[in-house]
């Protein structure tokens, strides 16, 4: 499997907070605590686009090829046109916004904050549709498949219907006591999976047969205890059936088949924190963000890394493939 690091004419000067491929080509979006939004033509190994505002970006989405979104620490919402460079303020919370997602099939972004809000939107006329409170906890982490809305709190995922957001449709709580940093749909199939900041990772089906289950990402140490190594994030190859990818806080990558329940490969240890992973569309290109991430106390701050993975026969063949 061969690794390139990407280049960049600017370089990213601070924490990377999300990767992003695009829904249809090869270009890579990447936010950063430095206040900019960058664009990479992944193909050509060009930045196309580096749009700056006032604020740390906590996240970023794709609407389309030409548009994008972010979450920023001044509380507000933006709205890119990557080919103009055009972007503006679409709304916003009353604290810090975490996260944001765009769904396709209602034409709908969805943030979420530090205020323990989510908001949403119509995303053409950047009208605000409706509000939720999550009381106790912040949202950790948002995704979206299809209609249905994932959201960590705490130690447990809710599902929400975006035809219907008023009331969540399925809670699951997984390793009480354990905060959840990420939750990513299964693609293929009914359901997500969850890392925990203990170093499990929780695969939960939904409208299926099969059994959800709970596993250690790190393997045990010479005494037989585990690490607590968070996992920062998940991601699933888009046309691989069952095969994801974990990154975690030493650096590890792996790729895991979900329905063996077993690991398929760990690749080289990047020397800083994964921070963030993206697929392309195609499932051929793995995108790596190595950077600190601004949740622990001592972390290293050096210059980010962004760097693909080119994959192989062996990690595309060795999980199968879709029913």
């Amino acid at each position: 499997m061969r690794r390139t690091c990407l280049k960049f004419e600017s370089p990213i000067q601070d924490a990377v907070s999300r990767l992003r491929f695009a829904p249809k080509s090869n270009n890579l979006l990447i936010s950063s605590w430095d206040s900019s939004l960058r664009l990479y033509d992944v193909d050509s190994l060009t930045l196309r686009v580096e749009a700056r505002c006032e604020a740390a970006l906590c996240d970023c989405c794709f609407q389309d090829e030409s548009i994008a979104f972010t979450a920023g620490s001044d509380c507000c919402i933006r709205r890119y046109d990557l080919d103009s460079q055009i972007h503006d303020v679409i709304g916003n919370h009353d604290d810090v916004v975490s996260c944001v997602e765009y769904s396709d099939e209602t034409r709908q972004l969805v943030s979420a904050g530090w205020d323990k809000k989510i908001i949403f939107w119509d995303a053409r006329s950047t009208k605000c549709l409706g509000c939720l409170n999550t009381p106790g906890a912040e949202v950790e982490s948002m995704a979206l498949s299809g209609i249905k809305l994932m959201i960590a709190v705490g130690s447990s995922v809710e599902l929400y219907d975006l035809r219907n957001f008023n009331k969540s449709v399925y809670v699951k709580g997984l390793c009480p006591g354990i905060q959840i940093r990420c939750v990513r749909p299964i693609f293929h199939s009914e359901g997500f999976v969850a890392g925990s900041v203990d170093g499990r990772v929780a695969v939960e089906y939904l409208n299926s047969n099969d059994a959800g289950y709970i596993f250690w990402c790190h393997p045990k140490s010479k005494d037989g205890t585990h690490h607590v190594v968070p996992v920062n994030d998940i991601a699933f190859n888009p046309l691989i059936f069952n095969a994801f990818v974990t990154g975690n806080n030493m650096g590890y990558v792996a790729i895991w088949d979900a329905q063996t329940k077993r690991r398929l490969l760990q690749m080289p240890r990047y020397s800083n924190k994964v921070a963030s992973l993206s697929y392309n569309h195609d499932g051929q290109l793995l995108a790596v963000a190595s950077s600190h991430t601004y949740r622990e106390a001592n972390e290293i701050e050096e210059s980010p890394q962004i760097c693909l993975h080119e994959m192989d026969e062996f990690s595309i063949g060795s999980a199968g493939s879709p029913n």
